[in-house]
């Protein structure tokens, strides 16, 4: 075989086996964005199964966590937190802040049954602070199913401790106490106007009278007088 026929053998087998390399290579490149796309998939799946305010209660964490973790270090300096988190705001916060302390409570009169709720929780969670131990001990413990979503089935994962049933228990006969001493029934007066046709009437009349009984006197003292016109 001659050198010119064997050169052009080589230069055959280094094409077939550049081809090869490229055909490799190809299939490596689609293997791979395969599997990315199959990740993509799984996380957006998961993404959508999640409750709708997760992110926000996540946001919430994370920034209890943080908070207190400033806390924790301006206690170790010796300084204090709530000075030191004031030195961090800038003036615009500050003012806001200044005017939501200065407003007043609005007085909303009525309330339908949401509002009350509302307020119940709020007075309810108003001087809870959370326990960042055992926190941070539940989300190491529970790892992703911590957060939950719709899928998440919570029953066995987390045993509620006696002493935290027993506070549960202590405020909730607190306020059947409490409600019974608002609830409880009032001395009939007989010499008060008969305005109503039974109890549930009654006391929604003295309800208009606390909220309006100064705006609608004189209109019923009119009347009372056949001046009204």
């Amino acid at each position: 075989m001659s050198e010119a026929a064997s050169s052009s053998e080589k230069t055959a087998a280094e094409k077939h086996a550049e081809r090869i390399n490229r055909l490799k290579g190809l299939q490596q490149k689609r293997f791979e964005a395969r599997q990315q796309n199959h990740k993509e998939v799984v996380e957006e799946d998961k993404r959508n199964k999640l409750p709708a305010n997760w992110e926000s209660r996540k946001r919430l964490a994370d920034w209890m966590l943080e908070d207190e973790k400033k806390k924790k270090e301006a206690e170790e300096k010796g300084l204090d937190y709530n000075r030191v988190k004031l030195l961090n705001i800038d003036a615009l916060e500050a003012e806001r802040l200044s005017r939501k302390k200065r407003k007043p409570a609005p007085n909303n009169g009525f309330a339908d049954f949401e509002q009350a709720t509302i307020r119940q929780y709020k007075n309810l969670v108003k001087n809870v602070k959370p326990n960042m131990e055992a926190y941070e001990e539940a989300k190491e413990k529970l790892g992703p199913a911590f957060y939950g979503d719709r899928n998440t089935i919570l029953h066995g994962l987390h045993k509620d401790k006696k002493e935290a049933i027993d506070k549960m228990v202590t405020d909730l006969e607190k306020q059947v106490a409490k409600r019974e001493k608002y609830s409880r029934r009032r001395m009939h007066n007989d010499d008060a106007d008969i305005d109503y046709i039974n109890e549930r009437n009654a006391k929604f009349n003295q309800k208009l009278e606390r909220f309006y009984g100064e705006h609608t006197r004189e209109t019923k003292l009119n009347l009372e007088r056949g001046t009204a016109i």
